[in-house]
């Protein structure tokens, strides 16, 4: 979430695409950023004693529908939330080392370079990293959507905007502590990238109002047909011709999203057909960085490409913003509902963080693995993050729910192992 763009041979995952030409020189920096986000994470998920210490006690959050939420209940050690929180990091470890693996050739090239004490060091770095990035998604989903059905009405264009306005934020202090060298773009290299950034913003925009009407496992599982999307949309304007068995693995993913939809509680047209609008924006953003950054020889690092798609996003969703929300959006008007601002914007900050940092860190890895590796590791992502969510939210789940929305991800799982395999055919 995210989910980048690159040049040409790129490789789309999970709303990032990835140049080969610039991996090594990822790679090479990811280091450098693992400390930053490894600090915030700690921060921000530090010991539970310290975290009760001291937060303030704060009024409880109203939602809609008359139900009550405590101030930042996740983070509490003690009742059900409790559970929860701990469940979903021992999900988080164990689907991270059930991933880790998967990348053998990276795993032996880090074994080559390093030494087997490097190469065990590079793992369990990896790996730490990957539960970083599944938990910052957990909380991320969970606090998103406490805020969104906190509102009297969802408001996804101004979530949005906060969202993108964090992670900016978050960018310009890498720039400027020159933790990640600032690039320095052209107006053609702009040009370039503008489209890159409206799908990402509309993406965001989408999830967000999929999130805001429907329950956070089922927008998890119509997003699982992403693959879906790529392959029609890479057959229509790159020409990509699909194998049968890549066309067959999409049977069971359309199959098991139309299952869960027939049978979800929580069902709603806005929210069904917002989720797939995220798909195919998010999808044809990746396209479109195939097409338009094909062949480009200053096409700049893969850390600042997702930065400058943020910062872009970021100013092409204000105008978006203003006209569609801004002026009832007031602290006046939240005032007038009733809401507890403070606890409302300590909730969103903390969404706007989990999503800059889950997104970065997707990067991250995506720069140490390869793509279809990474790709599996969205996979199993997906189901901690539906799994934590019916679990937090209490979300009703009947058999026939649950088998369409396995029958979906175990789609997508051989969607992946099947285009590593074509790909190593290719090479």
């Amino acid at each position: 979430m995210m989910q980048g763009a690159a040049a040409a041979g790129t490789t789309s995952v999970s709303g990032a695409s990835w140049t080969r030409a610039t991996r090594g020189r990822a790679s090479a920096l990811a280091s450098r950023h693992v400390g930053v986000v490894a600090s915030s994470s700690s921060s921000f998920f530090g010991p539970r004693g310290a975290t009760a210490a001291t937060a303030p006690p704060l009024t409880l959050l109203r939602v809609r529908g008359g139900c009550r939420l405590r101030p930042l209940s996740l983070l509490s050690g003690s009742g059900k939330n409790g559970e929860v929180a701990k469940a979903a990091a021992a999900a988080a470890a164990a689907a991270a080392a059930a991933s880790v693996p998967a990348d053998d050739a990276s795993a032996a090239a880090v074994t080559r370079d390093g030494g087997a004490g490097g190469g065990i060091a590079a793992t369990a770095q990896l790996g730490a990293m990957i539960v970083a990035w599944y938990l910052l998604n957990i909380y991320f989903n969970i606090y998103n959507k406490q805020v969104l059905g906190a509102l009297p009405l969802p408001r996804p264009y101004t979530i949005t905007a906060f969202q993108l306005a964090f992670g900016s934020l978050l960018i310009f202090l890498m720039w400027a502590t020159r933790l990640h060298p600032a690039p320095k773009l052209s107006a053609a290299q702009l040009g370039k990238i503008a489209p890159l950034a409206v799908g990402h913003m509309l993406g965001t925009v989408f999830t967000n109002m999929s999130l805001g009407k429907v329950a956070v496992s089922f927008t998890h599982t119509i997003k699982a047909s992403e693959p879906f999307f790529t392959v029609v949309l890479s057959a229509l304007f790159l020409g990509e011709v699909p194998s049968l068995p890549v066309l067959g693995s999409l049977v069971p993913i359309v199959g098991g999203v139309a299952l869960a939809s027939f049978t979800e509680v929580s069902f709603n047209w806005t929210g069904f057909w917002s989720a797939m609008a995220s798909n195919l924006t998010n999808q044809s953003r990746n396209v479109l960085s195939k097409e338009l950054l094909a062949g480009d020889k200053d096409v700049m690092d893969d850390i600042n490409l997702f930065s400058v798609i943020t910062v872009l996003s970021f100013l092409l969703s204000c105008p978006l913003m203003f006209f569609a929300e801004g002026i009832k959006f007031t602290p006046g008007y939240l005032q007038s509902t009733g809401l507890n601002l403070q606890e409302l914007c300590v909730r969103a900050a903390l969404a706007g963080l989990c999503f800059h940092g889950y997104q970065k860190l997707s990067y991250l890895i995506l720069s140490r693995v390869s793509p279809v590796t990474h790709s599996v590791a969205n996979c199993v992502k997906r189901v901690v993050v539906i799994v934590s969510s019916v679990l937090f939210f209490s979300t009703p789940i009947s058999p026939v729910n649950a088998l369409g929305t396995g029958a979906a991800l175990a789609g997508v799982f051989l969607y992946s192992r099947l285009t590593r395999t074509k790909k190593a055919k290719d090479a």
